[in-house]
């Protein structure tokens, strides 16, 4: 770039919404003259059209779940309708959010795109998560409280009741993500969890496809599997558990048969690759190209089945980052998934990018 060039950037960075006039008198050019500079800045990849976006260089926006999550477990067995002794532990999670932290301790840049309310549980999420990502996406909305997760357990580990508070998640709005466009097209990959509003996740969809940028759907449960709709055009990875591709195709997925046709199915309504994993059983992936059926990594203890699914997802998305195939992305997400079943982490502490590739090396 040739000085003028330079300055006319270094302006629309500034502030992209100016006019090419008041670009123009800033810089002392005729509007002509401005129009030639910015034109060939476009063609340079610089800039990315209207209002002039700047392009990050490869920037993962995880946009979705940022919660707390606490863990009661009892002493004893319970007993209703009176008071029971139990230790409690807290943790934050989010699939967004676990994601996120996943791709910024790879090395990614990465940005959080959630809501939540301006409190205590807000100042803990941001605690554990300012070091791996950036959170200036994320809002802290007066009146409203940051999502809450809850587990009463047995002394054995068995669940009794689960309690989740979710419902800021409906204040994240189209309107809410358009305030934040300008992020959105220039980010190098895209992550959505269906913690978000169907139409949040449509309109995250369309922007998606019509302006080419790779995005990676997340389902948080099977009931939430209504937040996706039919057409899933535009969605360059779709990965999901047996029970939700089930919730979502209506569909019995018991065989291999089945889980094939299932994969096959959701690349029929227009998704590029799909992934359906099946805890031990593995994994089938598939895209245009081929379907394979994946093996699991055996792991010989587990310490705590959270989070893993989320691992899973982050290496695939970090390989795909690194232009890796179908075949070395999925083994990564089955690696960093199996490492996280070991780890009493919802992230796993050790990981980093160096460190996911000699356990890769190992395991080949």
């Amino acid at each position: 770039m040739n000085q003028k060039e330079v300055e006319v950037l270094e302006l629309i960075r500034r502030n992209p919404y100016l006019s090419q006039q008041e670009m123009a008198e800033r810089l002392n050019m005729s509007r002509p003259s401005l129009a030639n500079f910015i034109s060939n800045l476009m063609r340079q990849g610089k800039i990315l059209g209207r209002a002039y976006v700047l392009p990050e260089e490869k920037t993962v926006i995880c946009i979705g779940g940022a919660n707390v999550d606490r863990k009661f477990l009892m002493q004893q067995t319970a007993q209703m309708g009176t008071s029971n002794p139990a230790s409690v532990s807290g943790s934050v999670g989010g699939v967004a959010r676990n994601v996120a932290e996943n791709l910024g301790r790879l090395g990614n840049s990465v940005k959080l795109l959630s809501i939540v309310g301006n409190d205590p549980e807000w100042d803990l999420i941001e605690a554990a998560s300012n070091s791996f990502m950036s959170t200036e996406l994320t809002k802290a909305v007066e009146g409203l409280s940051t999502g809450t997760y809850t587990a009463i357990l047995e002394p054995d580990g068995e669940m009794i009741l689960a309690m989740a508070d979710m419902k800021i998640y409906d204040f994240m709005t189209p309107a809410y993500l358009s305030k934040n466009d300008s992020a959105l097209l220039s980010a190098a990959f895209l992550v959505i969890d269906l913690n978000c509003p169907r139409e949040t996740v449509e309109y995250v969809r369309k922007l998606a496809l019509a302006n080419k940028i790779p995005l990676a759907v997340i389902p948080v449960s099977a009931p939430k599997m209504n937040h996706l709709s039919d057409d899933l055009a535009g969605i360059s990875w779709l990965i999901l558990n047996r029970d939700e591709a089930s919730k979502y195709l209506e569909m019995s997925i018991e065989t291999i048969e089945e889980w094939h046709q299932a994969v096959q199915r959701l690349l029929d309504r227009g998704a590029e690759s799909v992934v359906i994993t099946g805890g031990k059983e593995g994994a089938i992936a598939g895209n245009s190209t081929d379907t394979k059926h994946y093996t699991s990594i055996q792991v010989e203890h587990v310490a705590d089945v959270t989070g893993a699914g989320d691992a899973f997802s982050s290496a695939i998305v970090h390989s795909i980052l690194g232009s890796q195939d179908l075949d070395a992305a999925i083994h990564a997400g089955m690696v960093n998934a199996a490492k996280t079943l070991e780890s009493n982490s919802t992230v796993r502490q050790e990981l980093t990018a160096v460190q996911l590739q000699k356990e890769l090396e190992e395991l080949q």
